[in-house]
Formats: structure tokens, sequence, C-alpha cells
């Protein structure tokens, strides 16, 4: 059963490269799947997702860890779960924004003038 699946499989690979064998002037050109064309504009890409993703979230747990502080009703761990989301929150914006503005000034600089 192997052995005709293996047989199967390199008759197809030979028959899908066989017009490029046949040229002399065939070349074969990958694309690339995401749509960018040079490495810096992939990782703008990945930063400007993450940065969106994070401009919808955080405001959520801001929200929900004001939610855990009004319904502590003055349980101690309950409020410092609320007081550490919010900060947690907070410093996890503050990174995204860094990360944003440090991969702009990095692009910039390797431009060059």
């Amino acid at each position: 059963m192997n052995k005709y699946l293996l047989i199967i499989l390199v008759t197809a690979i030979f028959f899908s490269l066989s017009p490029f064998l046949n040229s002399a002037e065939a070349q074969i050109t990958i694309e690339p799947p995401t749509g960018h064309k040079t490495f810096g504009e992939l990782i703008n890409a990945i930063v400007d997702f993450i940065f969106n993703i994070a401009l919808v979230v955080a405001p959520l747990m801001i929200i929900i860890g004001g939610f855990y502080f009004v319904t502590a009703a003055g349980d101690p761990g309950k409020v410092q779960t609320a007081k550490n989301i919010i900060w947690y929150t907070i410093i996890g914006l503050v990174i995204i924004l860094l990360a944003k503005g440090f991969t702009v000034v990095l692009i910039e600089k390797l431009k060059g003038p």
C-alpha cells in the first residue's frame, strides 16, 4: 500500500513540474504569503496588529479591574487583585506604546540619510 502511494506521489510531482523542466526560460517565483515585500514592513505590520488589539483590550481590562474594586466589599485580597489588574494593564499598554515608538525610530535610523 505504501509503495503505491509513493509511486503516485512521485508521479504527481513529476507531472506538476514537467512544464518547468521543458522550458529553458521558466522561472519559479514565490510571492510572500503576507503581502509584505521587506522584513521591516512585516515587523511593522505585526506591531500595528498587536497595538490595535491592545487599544481594544486595555480599556476593557481597566473596566474589569474597576468592577473587581467596586465588588470587593472591603476584602483586601480582592482589592489587591483589582489594583494588580489595573496596574498590569497600564504597564502593558506603556510597553506596547514604547514598542510602537521603538520600531518607528529603528526603521528611520536604519534607512539612513
